[in-house]
């Protein structure tokens, strides 16, 4: 799942950065209000983290704008302790819940957790296609009943995949939507970790792999070989 962070303090913004990607999110950043409030709206989140102080424009600004414009990502307001007036307002335009620093990270992360179930019918828990189940909430995956060991990034990608079955998928896709905006298109990223995750579907048992190359294209996450 894909995250922005819009932070201005570049420490925090750091912090959370590094410890969101740990836990295999994609994370977007932005320092200051206005590119917060472009990045929300052109590009597809999965929740928004907003420091409600932030040059530019506001944390509230951003709310209400993205909820002017009928943007329904979960949206996690990060405040001062003594922004009360803030948070209420915060609430009332649109915002999803909010979170006073200072906060430990694992609160965080519940708080994270909570907002993406709350996302309804649109989020399941569990992904299931021909043999392959994966479990959102429990952040694990297997085949034919058996565990699959996936890194964070693996496990982003069959996730991936599995909400764009039998759906051709372009490279600079997988890189804006597995990766980051700022990732080198250059790079051969993508094809080394789907080569991994190909040979973990197949297993000892020589599975077929789900994941095929459309040669110029992308890939298909699908049962038959499309060629």
């Amino acid at each position: 799942m894909r995250i922005l962070v819009a932070e201005d303090n570049k420490k925090v913004a750091s912090f959370l950065e590094k410890g969101l990607r740990e836990e295999g999110y994609s994370v977007d950043v932005a320092h200051e209000g206005t590119e917060g409030a472009m990045k929300a709206l052109v590009y597809d989140y999965d929740l928004v983290l907003l420091d409600v102080m932030m040059p530019g424009k506001s944390g509230l600004e951003i709310v209400r704008e993205l909820r002017s414009r009928e943007r329904t990502v979960p949206i996690l307001l990060l405040t001062a302790r003594d922004a009360r007036e803030d948070i209420v307002q915060g609430l009332d335009a649109g915002a999803d819940d909010y979170l006073t620093k200072p906060f430990s990270f694992d609160e965080l992360l519940a708080r994270i957790r909570a907002l993406l179930r709350r996302g309804g019918a649109e989020r399941p828990d569990r992904l299931i296609y021909d043999d392959v189940e994966l479990d959102r909430v429990k952040h694990s995956a297997a085949r034919k009943g058996e565990r699959l060991d996936l890194t964070p990034k693996e496990f982003q990608l069959l996730e991936f995949f599995l909400l764009n079955r039998e759906r051709v998928i372009r490279r600079t896709e997988l890189l804006e939507k597995v990766w980051d905006l700022s990732f080198d298109p250059m790079s051969n990223v993508v094809d080394v970790h789907i080569a991994h995750l190909r040979r973990k579907l197949r297993g000892a048992g020589g599975a077929p792999p789900l994941v095929h190359t459309i040669r110029g294209v992308g890939y298909v996450f699908q049962r038959d070989d499309p060629e």
